[in-house]
C-alpha cells in the first residue's frame, strides 16, 4: 500500500465543500464539481466575463471598449461566486494546499478555447503571478504557483518563474483602473536568474492567476513579460472571474 493510500485510510478524505466520504486523492464529489458555476458563451473575448443576453461572440464588454492591454486575452473557468469562491476562500486562507489539483482541474477546462488549444508550436510556457515574499510568507505558499505547477503536470507544459514581486501595494478596491495600474508600477520586475537565462524570450506565455477581478496585477506582469522579458504574447489564464 502507497503512503498516500495509508494517509487516505488514517484519514479519510471528505469532499471540501459537502463532507461526503471520498476515495482515491479526490477532494471534491462529482456533485459538487458539477456545480461549480463555469463561465460559458457569451463572454467578452478580451477579459472573459460572462455578458447577459444574445450577443455576437466576438462582443467586448463596456469595461474593455476603448482600453489598451498588453496582454491578448483573458479566460477563466467559473464564476468567483457560490460554492466556487467559497471553495477559493477555503484553499488560499484556509491554507488547504492540497485543493490545488481539483482548481487545476477546472482551470484546465478552458482548453476548449481554441485560441489555446491550437497554441502547440512552440507550446505554452506556465507563468504563475509572484507573490511579495512578506504575503507568501503569511499565506505559507503562492497559491497561483500551486496551481501552475498542477497545471504545467496535467498539460506536459513547461513552468517557469521569471517575475518577482518587489513591492507590497495598497489595497486596490476604491481605485479606478487608471488608480490601480498606477499602484502598481513598479511591483514587479524580472528576477536576476530570468535575465541570464531568458526563459521567455519570443515564447507564448500563459499567465496564470487564481482570480481575475480587475484585470490590473495581470496587465502589469503582462507589460513586464512583453517589455522587459521580451515574451512572444501574453495570454491570461485564471480559475475564476470575479
Amino acid at each position: 500500500m502507497s503512503f498516500a493510500s495509508w494517509l487516505d485510510f488514517l484519514y479519510p478524505p471528505a469532499c471540501a465543500l459537502c463532507r461526503d466520504p471520498l476515495s482515491e486523492g479526490c477532494y471534491l464529489c462529482d456533485g459538487c464539481r458539477a456545480d461549480l458555476p463555469r463561465i460559458e458563451k457569451p463572454f467578452c473575448i478580451q477579459c472573459g466575463e460572462h455578458i447577459e443576453g444574445f450577443v455576437p461572440e466576438d462582443v467586448l464588454c463596456s469595461q474593455c471598449r476603448g482600453c489598451e492591454f498588453s496582454f491578448e486575452f483573458a479566460r477563466a473557468a467559473g464564476s468567483a461566486h457560490d460554492r466556487a469562491r467559497e471553495l477559493m476562500h477555503t484553499y488560499k486562507y484556509g491554507r488547504q494546499i492540497h485543493l490545488h489539483r481539483e482548481l487545476a482541474s477546472l482551470a484546465r477546462e478552458v482548453w476548449d478555447d481554441p485560441r489555446i488549444a491550437t497554441q502547440t508550436d512552440p507550446a505554452w510556457v506556465i507563468v504563475p503571478v509572484p507573490l511579495h515574499w512578506r504575503r507568501q510568507q503569511w499565506r505559507w505558499f503562492n497559491q497561483s504557483y500551486e496551481i501552475a505547477k498542477t497545471l504545467a503536470q496535467m498539460q506536459g507544459l513547461r513552468l517557469e518563474h521569471p517575475l518577482r514581486r518587489i513591492r507590497n501595494t495598497t489595497q486596490q478596491s476604491l481605485l479606478s483602473r487608471a488608480g490601480r495600474l498606477a499602484n502598481l508600477r513598479g511591483a514587479f520586475r524580472l528576477s536576476g536568474r530570468e535575465l541570464r537565462r531568458k526563459s521567455v524570450q519570443n515564447q507564448p506565455v500563459l499567465l496564470l492567476d487564481d482570480v481575475f477581478t480587475t484585470g490590473s496585477t495581470v496587465e502589469e506582469c503582462a507589460r513586464i513579460l512583453i517589455q522587459e522579458g521580451g515574451a512572444e504574447k501574453v495570454v491570461v489564464l485564471t480559475v475564476l472571474r470575479g
